[in-house]
């Protein structure tokens, strides 16, 4: 990757960055298209068919041989998943917390993720950091601790422990229409992008089996009805058939995990318009190396039981119409294996299918019309590989391998050797 200068262009002129050649692969392009896309300031000015003159004063980018996508987002991201075990988490200070979220946040936006969803977490203050360049991260959208009920997948109390944690980083115990609601105003009062509920049990969790539902229709029904007034969304934590049955009959919006789900839940999904964002990368990582982070042996066997089913469950949900985002769920020292989450994806869905997953799906997920395609008008949230990745896909998820990293129209990452940050 090589760049240009063009002449003049005053030190207060909007910033001109030109990708010439090359090829285009978004939601409109699966198969790709060779273009020429002109950025200015933070937004995609232009999309042409390559050759014609460049603005003065322009960086110009020679794309020739690259591959030009959206920023990829992870719409199921724990910024502040400090270590493995939940009631570690929430026993640790905000501060440790907060720091460790933004090493994790400033990682996921070096591989490429110019957008997370954290969903089970996070605060106006990481947020405010952020807009205010305390630390480089990916464009933040939280849902504050995700709700559950008592003895729920959120419910951080180990059995037989008498201890309690002092916070509830990424999870809070409500009971009843009531406290479902009165918490999900505060959470929207404080600036939570969307809901998160644990409809079902879970794989990390110390006293609920993955079988049991969790909340009543009553409290999984206030809750959407609380987001919707507002003009937001919820999404569920589930991995039965009978937990998803339960959150679409209430009108959730998406469904997190969804491993165990059978051919007729699916259909269900298909005919509300839910969605889906797998979350395959945290089950193998645990697989391999859950005994070292700490994992208990029935957390193991759980673990074990979605594992086998997650990858048929994805690529059965996304063949039957059924919109299938891109998520991680990695907690601890486990959020180094983010990539290999996308290779998993274009394992199961092929290489252009998991490139649309994983931008313009999930920007549709989140309510982001301003991102997730190359097209004018949308923020210059943009990504250059070396190659061809639709016949080489392996580049997308090498963490030293070379790549550009544009944020906002911010090239925050350019690991070229030919290529010289710009400004």
């Amino acid at each position: 990757m090589d760049h240009r200068a063009g002449n003049g262009g005053g030190a207060m002129s909007e910033r001109i960055v030109v990708i010439e050649d090359a090829l285009v692969v978004d939601a409109e392009r699966p198969a790709g298209e060779r273009l020429t896309v002109e950025i200015r300031g933070d937004r995609i000015h232009d999309v042409r068919q390559p050759g014609g003159t460049v603005p003065e004063g322009a960086v110009v980018i020679d794309g020739r041989g690259h591959t030009l996508m959206p920023g990829l987002i992870d719409a199921h991201f724990h910024a502040y998943a400090s270590e493995f075990d939940v009631f570690g988490i929430d026993s640790s200070p905000t501060s440790f917390v907060a720091l460790q979220a933004s090493r994790k946040l400033g990682d996921a936006l070096r591989r490429g993720f110019t957008t997370v969803r954290d969903v089970a977490g996070g605060d106006r203050g990481l947020r405010r950091a952020i807009e205010r360049g305390v630390f480089d991260a990916p464009d933040y959208f939280y849902t504050g601790p995700a709700l559950s009920q008592t003895g729920g997948h959120g419910d951080n109390h180990h059995p037989g422990v008498d201890s309690c944690a002092e916070h509830h980083h990424m999870g809070v115990v409500v009971d009843g229409p009531i406290e479902v609601r009165r918490t999900i105003r505060a959470f929207l009062r404080d600036g939570a992008h969307a809901i998160k509920v644990m409809a079902s049990g879970g794989v990390a969790s110390h006293s609920d089996p993955l079988h049991v539902s969790q909340f009543s229709l009553e409290e999984l029904t206030a809750a959407v009805d609380e987001a919707t007034r507002f003009g937001t969304y919820v999404t569920a934590h589930a991995y039965t058939s009978d937990a998803v049955q339960r959150a679409v009959a209430a009108g959730i919006a998406g469904i997190e995990h969804g491993n165990l789900i059978d051919e007729e839940t699916i259909a269900m999904m298909a005919a509300a318009g839910t969605t889906l964002v797998p979350t395959l990368i945290a089950y193998e990582a645990m697989a391999r190396r859950g005994a070292a982070v700490g994992m208990s042996e029935e957390n193991r066997r759980k673990n074990a039981v979605v594992l086998e089913k997650g990858r048929e469950a994805t690529r059965l949900a996304a063949d039957s119409g059924v919109r299938v985002g891109f998520g991680t769920d990695l907690m601890g020292d486990l959020d180094d294996e983010q990539l290999a989450g996308f290779r998993i994806h274009v394992e199961v869905l092929g290489t252009a299918r998991a490139i649309v997953s994983a931008t313009a799906v999930n920007a549709d997920i989140m309510g982001l019309t301003d991102r997730g395609r190359i097209a004018v008008g949308l923020r210059a949230d943009l990504v250059l590989y070396p190659g061809n990745v639709l016949q080489d896909p392996e580049v997308m998820w090498t963490e030293d391998a070379e790549r550009l990293v544009l944020l906002a129209g911010r090239d925050v990452l350019s690991t070229a050797p030919a290529y010289a940050r710009a400004g």
